[in-house]
């Protein structure tokens, strides 16, 4: 026996013949629409419509044929749209959806994604031995995709990455060298074209890619300034591509510390080609962009640390530890953040209102810290042929 629609002033209700019962709903455009499920009751039904009303009202509802979209053809669309990132990230971006995203929820429909689904995928995704740190860069992916699903495409009300802590990271806190051991490691470089390279990596707080992109006309003649400009990023499958810094705050223009100026100008007249161009860091094959791979070989990094007493140290410590020196100068924060190229939602006020003097004051008191520590050295006088000289400890 059929069963009449219930009458409502707002959509309406009717049994099914399994028992259930249906909501239907005209949308903004007149169009009528079912809900997305079916319900028990009859008190049920009509709930969810009083529910659905409200949300018209409040303009909150969304199209469910917009939100049906698998979740895995959004998010590869989204990374492989999404404007100014730069190439590396779109790797990192890939391989964490590929990996940790697309497994479990590519198949969803955006609009059925909950916070309760999400809980659990995090879930399994520590269970199964992923680090905490790699399940938050995933959780952030993912919930940067879902806010444009939110504010720029309109397929979700609201995004439903809501677990708490998901996002936190709790890294090992990485080491800090002294002044000592900052020349120390720089001495013991199997090369000498490589030595300032840490020097200059320490002392002017420059990451990996700042550093490698280094060119003549990016350092003052007197080695009283270093400015980044560009950053070299290694690519799969594309080599070492040419782009801007991390951050937008990542160009600057860097005081260097009076105590390392000097040895800035030995590299420069010793190492690098005339050319406004020539890249200030290279391997034995001069003009070559250095590979982070390559440069560790060179270097015996990992058995160079392990000796100096650091072992597992990373080149980006070199960075860390740079960071550590000029907050002991007691540098206010903004001037911090301008010198070592820091981003936030803040970073260009910060940018802006650094100046030049506080950053050369940063640089002088770092000079103090430098020539308030006696480093003895000990190396030869040959050139990339050489050994490394013996490292001995600052008395």
């Amino acid at each position: 026996m059929a069963n009449k629609p219930g009458h409502r002033r707002f959509g309406n209700v009717r049994l099914r013949e399994s028992g259930r019962w249906q909501a239907r709903y005209p949308g903004p455009d007149g169009r009528l629409r079912p809900a997305p499920m079916t319900f028990a009751t009859k008190r049920d039904a009509e709930q969810w419509l009083t529910l659905a009303e409200a949300r018209m009202i409040r303009g909150d509802w969304i199209d469910p044929q917009r939100s049906a979209v698998p979740f895995g053809a959004y998010a590869e669309r989204w990374i492989r749209e999404r404007p100014s990132l730069r190439p590396r990230t779109v790797e990192l971006y890939g391989w964490l959806f590929r990996k940790h995203l697309e497994p479990k929820l590519g198949t969803i429909k955006v609009g059925d994604l909950s916070t309760a689904l999400i809980r659990e995928w995090r879930s399994d995704l520590l269970a199964a031995g992923v680090s905490q740190s790699v399940a938050a860069k995933s959780y952030r992916l993912l919930r940067a995709i879902l806010n444009t699903a939110v504010q720029e495409d309109g397929l979700i009300a609201r995004n439903p990455c809501r677990v708490r802590g998901a996002d936190h990271e709790h890294a090992a806190e990485r080491p800090v060298l002294t002044v000592a051991q900052v020349f120390q490691l720089a001495d013991a470089m199997r090369y000498q074209r490589l030595r300032v390279m840490i020097l200059v990596a320490a002392f002017a707080t420059l990451r990996w890619g700042e550093v490698t992109a280094l060119r003549r006309c990016d350092v003052a003649p007197d080695g009283s300034w270093i400015r980044v400009n560009f950053a070299h990023t290694e690519v799969v499958g594309r080599g070492i591509v040419v782009g801007p810094p991390k951050s937008r705050a990542g160009v600057r223009t860097i005081a260097v510390p009076t105590a390392v100026r000097g040895e800035i100008v030995k590299h420069l007249m010793a190492y690098v080609d005339s050319r406004p161009d020539a890249l200030l860091f290279t391997g034995p094959q001069h003009g070559r962009a250095l590979r982070r791979a390559h440069f560790n070989n060179l270097t015996k990094w990992v058995e160079t640390v392990r000796k100096l007493g650091v072992p597992g140290l990373h080149f980006h410590d070199l960075r860390h530890t740079g960071n550590h020196f000029a907050a002991q100068t007691g540098a206010s924060t903004k001037d911090l953040m301008a010198r070592m190229g820091h981003d936030d939602m803040r970073a260009a006020l910060i940018y802006q209102r650094a100046t030049s003097e506080a950053d050369q004051r940063i640089a002088d008191r770092m000079s103090t810290l430098v020539d308030g520590k006696e480093v003895r050295r000990d190396r030869p006088d040959d050139d990339d042929d050489g050994v490394a000289g013996v490292l001995v400890p600052a008395r």
